[in-house]
C-alpha cells in the first residue's frame, strides 16, 4: 500500500462536553497516552495543562480553547478543548467551525444535560462528525445504557455503542470491544499506560453477542455492501465493520459510543484508535465554500497545498503582550515572513512567526499546510472569523456568527493611571473575545462592559486586574434592554444649516414598520436617481443605521425593525452627504417616537436539574420570577424544569437555587428572544 499522505494522516478535533462530564480530564489523558505530557495533570489540583489560566485552575472549569497538536499511531492530532459553560458558547461555535470532527463527553451519571445538547446542536449546524465517550463509568449512579437511550431520544443521529462496559460503578473494571470481540483492562499499576486484551468472558458473551449484532444492523440499514453480506449470512470482519463505521460517521447518520473512567485511567487508548479510525482527515470532508469578492461567485478551496491559500482566523490570544492569531488553514500553505492579505481588513499582513501550540508551551516551525491549526505572530489588523488568502485569488469564507451579549456592567478605573491601562486592556479584550461589548457613557463618564452572562463578565473584571494591573470599582450587573416600534409610519425630515460657511441640506422620507421578533433590521431602498443621487444613498443607510444604536425610549438599540426609504428631495449646489445623513437619522428617530415605541427585555431559557423532592419549590420560586414553564420531565430520581424566565429576574439565581435545594439543584440559561418588558 502507499505510504499515507500526511494531510490524511490529520485530525482537527474537538472536545466538548456539558459542564464537568470530565473533558478536561480526558484531554490530560490523551496528551499523557500520546507523550506529550510527562506528568497527568488533574482538574481538581489546579495543574490541568489545558487550563492554563490562572481563573481556570482556580475555578476547575474551562474557559479559552487551548488547542494542542499530539501524535498517535503516525497520525498528528491537533486537539481544542472547548469550554462547556454556557458563557463561553461563543468559544464553542468558534472552535467547531474549524474542527473536522469532535469528541462529545457525556457523564454516565448526568447523561445528556442541557449544555450537552447546545453543543451537539452546534455540531450538527456546521456537520461535525461525533464520538461519543461516556466518561465516569465508575462514579455511583452510572448507567451506559440509559444514556445512550437519552441520546436516541435528543439527538437526530443515531448513537451505536461499539463498546460495552464490564461492570458499573465501583465494579468498572474495562470495556468489551464489540467489533473485535475481545475484552479490554486496564492496568491500574501502569497507571492505565497499559491494558490486556482477552477473550470475551462466558457470563458477557450473551450481551456482547446481542450488541453486536444491534451494531452490524444499523450498520446494514445504511450500507448496501454491508447488507448483502449479512443478509447472505456472511461473517463480517473487523475491517469490514470499521469501513462501515467510518463511512457512516463522516455521513453524519451514526455516532459510535465508547465508555471509560478517564480519572481512573481507563478507556482513553481506544478513544484514540477511534478518532484516527471513524473522525475524518482534512481530505475527508467536503471543500470550503467562499465567495470571490471581485466576481461575487461561489468558489471552492480543497484541502490541499496545490490550492491557493485560504485561512480562518478562529481565535486571538494576548500572549505576554503580543497578539497571537489561531488559523485554521483550509488550502495551500504559508511559511513564516509571508505576506497575506486579510479579504475583510482589504490590507496586507506580514506572518513574524509561525507555531505549533501545545496548550500554553509552543514551538517554532517554518511553515504549516492545508489541513493545520496554527499559531501566528505578526498579525496586526486581523480580528476573529477574519479570511486570510492570496492576493491574486481572492476568496470570502463564510464569517462567523456572533451572539449579542445580554447583560452589562459599569466598571471605572480607581486612579487615572489605572484609566490609561484599563483602556488599552479593554482594547485588547474585545479583540480577543467578539462577545463582549465595550461602551464609554458621557452622561455617567463610566465604562459599560456587555456579555454572555454573569460569570463572563465576572472572569473579564478578573483578568483585567490580574493579567493588565487594571485596579478597577465594578457596578452592579444590568440587563442590556432593546427597543422596538408596534405601528407602521411614514415621516419626512429635512435638514437645512449652514455649517461652516457651506449650506447642508437633506430630505428624507421614509416609512417604518414592525418585524417578527427575532428577523432583525432591514433597510429596503426604493430611491431612485431621479429623487436622489446615488452618491448619497449609502450616507442616508449610515444615517439610519447610526440612529438604530440608540432608541428614542432610554437609548437602547433598536430592533426588529422594517424601514423603507421611499423619497426625498434634492438641491443642486446644498445637498450634501452630512445633510442627507442627519435627515434621514431625524426621520428615523422621529419616525420611532410616533410609531408606539416600547422596550423590549432578554427573555432566557432556563433549564433546571433537581431532585424532585424539591421540584415544587423550584417550580414556585420560577413562577414568582415572572417565568413560564415549558415542560418538565422526570429523569428517575431528578427531574427537568424547562423555562422561560426574563434575565432580570434570574439575577443571583444559583445562590437561591442552591439554597432552596440544599446545594443539589444545578442550572444553565441560554438567550431566547426579546419580548416585551
Amino acid at each position: 500500500m502507499a505510504p499515507k499522505s500526511k494531510i490524511s494522516r490529520t485530525r482537527n478535533i474537538g472536545i466538548v462536553a456539558h459542564i464537568d462530564a470530565g473533558k478536561t480530564t480526558v484531554s490530560e489523558r490523551i496528551l499523557f497516552y500520546t507523550g506529550k505530557s510527562y506528568k497527568m495533570g488533574e482538574v481538581h489540583d489546579g495543574e490541568a495543562v489545558m487550563d492554563w489560566m490562572p481563573q481556570e485552575q482556580e475555578r476547575g472549569i474551562t474557559i479559552t480553547s487551548a488547542v494542542t497538536t499530539c501524535t498517535w499511531k503516525n497520525t498528528e492530532i491537533h486537539i481544542i478543548d472547548t469550554p462547556g459553560h454556557v458563557d463561553f458558547t461563543i468559544e464553542v461555535e468558534r472552535s467547531l467551525r474549524v474542527l473536522d470532527g469532535a469528541v462529545v463527553v457525556f457523564c454516565a451519571v448526568g447523561g445528556v444535560e442541557p449544555q450537552s445538547e447546545t453543543v451537539w446542536h452546534q455540531a450538527d449546524k456546521y456537520g461535525v462528525p461525533k464520538i461519543a465517550f461516556i466518561n465516569k463509568m465508575d462514579r455511583t449512579g452510572a448507567d451506559f445504557f440509559h444514556v445512550v437511550h437519552m441520546m436516541h431520544a435528543r439527538f437526530r443521529s443515531t448513537p451505536v455503542p461499539i463498546q460495552i462496559p464490564v461492570g458499573s460503578e465501583d465494579t468498572f473494571r474495562g470495556a468489551i470491544d464489540l467489533i473485535n470481540r475481545k475484552l479490554l483492562i486496564w492496568d491500574e499499576s501502569s497507571q492505565g499506560a497499559e491494558y490486556t486484551t482477552s477473550e470475551i468472558p462466558e457470563e458477557f458473551a450473551e450481551a456482547a453477542a446481542h450488541e453486536r449484532e444491534k451494531m452490524i444492523e444499523i450498520l446494514a440499514d445504511g450500507d448496501d455492501d454491508l447488507a448483502e453480506k449479512y443478509l447472505a449470512g456472511e461473517e463480517l470482519s473487523a475491517v469490514q465493520i470499521s469501513a462501515a463505521l467510518r463511512k457512516a460517521t463522516i455521513a453524519l447518520k451514526i455516532v459510535p459510543v465508547l465508555c471509560g473512567a478517564a480519572l481512573r485511567n481507563k478507556g482513553i487508548q481506544p478513544l484514540l484508535d477511534a478518532v484516527i479510525n471513524y473522525l475524518p482527515s482534512p481530505e475527508d470532508i467536503p471543500p470550503v465554500k467562499g465567495i470571490n469578492p471581485k466576481t461575487k461567485q461561489e468558489e471552492i478551496r480543497h484541502s490541499s497545498d496545490k490550492d491557493p491559500l485560504a485561512a480562518l482566523a478562529f481565535k486571538i490570544m494576548l500572549d505576554e503582550g503580543r497578539k497571537l492569531t489561531y488559523l485554521r488553514i483550509y488550502s495551500g500553505q504559508i511559511s513564516a515572513n509571508d505576506e497575506v492579505y486579510n479579504i475583510g481588513k482589504k490590507k496586507k499582513e506580514k506572518i513574524a512567526r509561525l507555531l505549533r501550540m501545545h496548550a500554553n508551551k509552543r514551538e517554532r516551525i517554518d511553515k504549516a499546510s492545508a489541513g493545520e491549526l496554527v499559531a501566528v505572530l505578526g498579525l496586526k489588523e486581523t480580528t476573529t472569523g477574519d479570511t486570510l488568502c492570496d492576493e491574486a485569488h481572492p476568496i470570502m469564507l463564510e464569517q462567523m456568527e456572533f451572539y449579542e451579549p445580554v447583560i452589562s456592567q459599569a466598571i471605572e478605573a480607581k486612579t487615572p493611571a489605572d484609566q490609561e491601562k484599563l483602556a488599552q486592556a479593554l482594547v485588547k479584550l474585545t479583540d480577543e473575545d467578539p462577545t463582549l461589548r465595550v461602551k464609554y457613557e458621557d452622561e455617567t463618564a463610566q465604562t459599560v462592559i456587555s456579555g454572555m452572562g454573569e460569570l463572563h463578565l465576572e472572569i473579564i473584571v478578573d483578568r483585567l486586574q490580574r493579567e493588565f494591573n487594571a485596579r478597577v470599582n465594578v457596578g452592579r450587573p444590568r440587563v442590556v434592554y432593546r427597543e422596538t416600534i408596534q405601528k407602521q409610519v411614514e415621516i419626512e425630515s429635512v435638514f437645512e444649516k449652514e455649517l461652516g460657511e457651506k449650506k447642508h441640506y437633506g430630505q428624507v422620507r421614509i416609512a417604518l414598520a414592525p418585524r417578527k421578533r427575532g428577523e432583525g433590521n432591514e433597510i429596503i431602498s426604493q430611491l431612485t436617481e431621479a429623487i436622489i443621487p446615488a452618491e448619497y444613498h449609502e450616507a442616508i443607510e449610515e444615517g439610519i443605521r447610526e440612529a438604530m444604536m440608540s432608541g428614542v425610549l432610554n437609548s437602547y438599540p433598536v430592533i426588529n425593525v422594517s424601514v423603507r426609504l421611499i423619497g426625498g428631495g434634492y438641491r443642486d449646489g446644498e445637498s450634501s452627504a452630512q445633510g442627507y445623513k442627519i435627515a434621514a437619522a431625524t426621520a428615523f428617530r422621529d419616525g420611532c417616537q410616533a410609531a408606539d415605541p416600547v422596550m423590549l427585555e432578554p427573555i432566557m431559557t432556563v433549564d433546571i436539574i433537581t431532585p424532585s423532592e424539591f421540584m415544587g419549590d423550584v417550580i414556585g420560586d420560577i413562577n414568582a420570577r415572572r417565568g413560564e414553564i415549558q415542560a418538565i420531565n422526570p429523569k428517575g430520581p431528578v427531574s427537568e424544569i424547562k423555562a422561560k424566565v426574563p434575565l432580570k429576574a434570574m439575577f443571583g439565581y444559583s445562590t437561591d437555587l442552591r439554597s432552596a435545594t440544599q446545594g443539589r439543584a444545578v442550572f444553565s440559561m441560554i438567550f431566547e428572544e426579546y419580548n416585551k418588558a
